[in-house]
């Protein structure tokens, strides 16, 4: 692999490696890394403006509403207009819940795979990533 001293090229490099593992363990419940956390996180932000719920999950609004398309697609999540209609509330549905439980032990193999190939690093690359993201603020 090309070595590179360029932060950002490093951590996206990084980042797909360590998506490719959490797709191949959650190929058997059908969804990607990407839509599992999402839907995960939607579940734990409760129902949400699509706005608000970019926001709070650190996603640009028109990157959320592609990711978001197929799993209302596939009826995994319902968007419908607030009651001023003003905007589009979004919130996961109880065959997203189905399928967030079918997919945790292959979540959970995925998290122990990288836990245990970083070893006590873990801790430290969870604090690196942290600070990353205050630059957010």
């Amino acid at each position: 692999m090309l070595s590179t001293i360029c932060a950002c090229a490093k951590l996206r490099r990084s980042a797909r490696i360590v998506s490719v593992i959490y797709d191949e363990a959650l190929e058997p419940c059908g969804l990607s890394v990407a839509q599992f956390s999402l839907l995960r996180l939607l579940k734990r932000a409760g129902p949400s403006s699509l706005t608000q719920f970019a926001e709070a999950a650190g996603y640009d609004r028109s990157t959320l509403n592609r990711t978001l398309k197929p799993l209302e697609a596939a009826g995994l999540v319902v968007s419908s207009a607030s009651p001023d209609k003003r905007a589009r509330i979004v919130t996961v549905t109880d065959e997203a819940e189905a399928a967030m439980r079918r997919g945790q032990p292959y979540w959970e193999r995925a998290q122990r795979k990288i836990e245990d190939i970083l070893g006590r690093d873990h801790a430290a690359l969870f604090s690196i990533l942290d600070r990353i993201e205050e630059l957010r603020a």
